[in-house]
């Protein structure tokens, strides 16, 4: 083997020691039918001596039955081995292979090239940092030579490598090479194909020529071999170090003693003593140790896979993420993405799919399709399905909000699966594109310059908009200290509106029971309304009894936590009572909060008001105080 060393005969736990740490590049080959994708592959494992003999004189005699290369060894056959494959002398699943040389360890994914097996295509792509893009030189760039390039481009595959294959039978013509060139990258630019490298290499699989060894019959080519560039591709500088993101996959509770949340490490790096928070639930800690089987480490980078324990026993479960309290992603339930649809049957806007992401599983559906595109063309239709192969810009719409990045920023936490909720088979692949000011905005419809800012809001009305939540018991003053807090604020010229939750079961909320459940879902339907009315720029002031602390801290992880201000509106059930403002207490029926059912007081409220000791004015005056320390206002 290419990398044979004499510390296999000395050391061998010392050889696989280093050969452990050797960097691991996943790459995969892909563009026409017929280009040499499961060839060049051959040819790799081939020249790098990384085939037994066995399996070399396997594949020989079979190339002798099922072979398409006369009387050259059919390189191929190593990765095409199902029958239906080696019957038509095409590829139609993803075959990965892996090998290794002196300097690094590869995995290979060798997709096919038909148009109907696009998805198998984006399947093998979505891991990989580096696309071999096969050229035939006799044909040039095809219809799947684009749609695989825009495909690896939408995948954020930051290395391509454009072999021209074949040359050979071109007699390593310069000028075709440069013809091909000059195509592709006129292409590239059209898809606007954002990489880190892009390399061009004349070659011949079949042959060998440039694929391992520099060939004698292109001269003219001053670059490195294909190998070459495979072993020295920088691909470091692209994972992400600055964003913590940590997905949690399980929790892990060997004993009493021991706690910890066990998952990879998507990006950024974590250290001992860092303050992180969970999302979407808001709560933080610090980190108090970083697990793994061979002991503790005192900071995990991207791809680790570790278990963290943190100093406070808050409430994490799987599908929940921590990051570092100061550089948070956004929270939401709703995002733009583009998808790659997968199964034969086609997608439907508004029908119920599960949505996978990293670890968390959500329910939720595709309400609308903004745009297919075309591959061929580069075209963008309307649409109201998408059919197997197609790619589209759509709506992506969730049951509950979860943390998410774009997927240029993050390729884990960015990406996501549709699930048939039926079959439970994967029908769907799509990469956020919402970028965090989009997401509650219409930028995506009506352009950038049309969309108005938070920033242009805030200067507008003089205020950062916030949701103040009055939560109480019926009859403890929430609503008219909500109306007295309006007043106060418009007068000042602030943009204010009460949310008051009895007069929302006339219209929005019509029909909701007045008990525990009932009320709960009063106070969160009302809090997208809220949300609606901050990302406009309003304060919302909302008066509910909301008695379900899991209601409340719903709705915080949905507005945000910066945003939403709790204050406990508190009295006595036997001043409530007397007080009976809607004659709930006097019907005696059984939807009173706190006797009927359990209100749960707020014990992590922002403030508290008695309005038993205090005045309205003073309760005015002492929100006021907490919109001011909380720069609402």
């Amino acid at each position: 083997m290419s990398h044979q060393s004499d510390l296999i005969s000395e050391d061998i736990l010392a050889y696989l020691g280093q050969h452990e740490r050797k960097e691991l590049l996943r790459f995969l080959t892909c563009g026409n039918v017929d280009d040499g994708k499961s060839t060049l592959i051959g040819r790799l494992l081939h020249d790098s001596k990384m085939i037994y003999e066995d399996h070399l004189e396997a594949i020989t005699r079979d190339s002798k039955k099922v072979g398409t290369t006369g009387d050259d060894v059919d390189l191929a056959l190593l990765v095409d081995g199902l029958q239906a494959e080696r019957e038509q002398g095409i590829t139609i699943d993803v075959a990965y292979r892996y090998f290794s040389t002196a300097k690094r360890k590869f995995i290979i994914a060798d997709t096919p090239g038909h148009e109907q097996y696009t998805r198998n295509m984006a399947t093998g792509a979505s891991t990989c940092d580096l696309a071999i893009i096969l050229i035939d030189a006799r044909y040039g760039v095809q219809t799947q030579t684009r749609r695989h390039s825009f495909i690896a481009s939408l995948l954020g595959i930051r290395h391509i490598v454009v072999a021209i294959n074949k040359m050979d039978l071109k007699d390593f013509d310069q000028g075709v090479f440069e013809q091909i060139k000059a195509d592709y990258l006129a292409f590239a630019e059209k898809i606007g194909l954002k990489t880190s490298s892009l390399h061009f290499v004349p070659m011949s699989a079949l042959k060998g020529d440039n694929v391992v060894n520099k060939s004698e019959r292109s001269p003219w080519y001053a670059g490195q071999s294909l190998m070459e560039i495979l072993e020295t591709v920088e691909i470091a500088a692209d994972r992400n170090l600055d964003d913590m993101r940590f997905p949690v996959q399980y929790v892990n509770r060997p004993n009493l003693n021991f706690r910890g949340f066990a998952g990879t490490l998507a990006s950024g790096v974590v250290r001992k003593g860092d303050e992180v928070v969970a999302l979407p639930s808001g709560k933080g800690s610090k980190v108090k140790s970083i697990v793994t089987f061979e002991g503790e480490l005192e900071q995990a980078g991207p791809g680790q896979a570790v278990t963290l324990t943190l100093e406070d026993e808050i409430d994490v479960s799987r599908g929940d993420m921590l990051v570092h309290a100061d550089n948070r992603p956004l929270v939401t339930d709703g995002f733009d993405a583009m998808l790659v649809w997968m199964a034969e049957e086609p997608m439907l806007p508004g029908k119920k799919y599960d949505i996978k992401r990293a670890t968390s599983y959500v329910p939720g559906s595709i309400p609308s399709i903004v745009h297919k595109v075309d591959v061929n063309t580069l075209e963008r239709t309307p649409g109201s399905e998408l059919k197997l192969n197609e790619i589209a810009r759509v709506k992506v719409s969730l049951d509950a909000p979860i943390a998410l990045d774009g997927y240029e920023q993050n390729r884990t936490t960015g990406a996501f699966i549709v699930i048939d909720r039926l079959t439970n088979g994967t029908v769907g692949a799509g990469m956020i594109i919402s970028a965090p000011s989009a997401a509650h905005g219409s930028s995506a419809h009506h352009g950038s310059n049309a969309h108005v800012t938070r920033e242009e809001r805030a200067g507008r009305f003089g205020q950062q908009p916030a949701t103040v939540l009055f939560s109480g018991l019926s009859g403890a003053g929430k609503s008219t200290l909500a109306y007295a807090v309006e007043r106060k604020l418009f007068d000042m010229g602030r943009a204010v509106y009460v949310l008051d939750g009895q007069n929302l079961r006339h219209d929005l909320n019509k029909g909701l029971p007045q008990d525990r459940a009932g009320r709960t879902e009063n106070w969160l339907r009302t809090a997208h309304v809220a949300k609606q009315f901050n990302e406009a720029g309003l304060i919302s002031l909302c008066a509910f009894v909301a008695p379900s602390a899991e209601g409340r801290e719903q709705a915080r992880a949905l507005i945000g936590a910066e945003r939403l201000i709790t204050v406990y509106v508190q009295a006595s059930p036997q001043v409530c009572r007397e007080r009976d403002p809607q004659g709930l207490y006097a019907a005696g029926e059984d939807n009173i909060p706190g006797e009927s059912f359990p209100y749960d007081v707020p014990l992590d409220a922002d403030l508290v008001i008695d309005t038993q000791a205090l005045s309205v004015e003073d309760g005015v005056k002492q929100v006021l105080d907490l919109l001011r320390e909380r720069q609402a206002i």
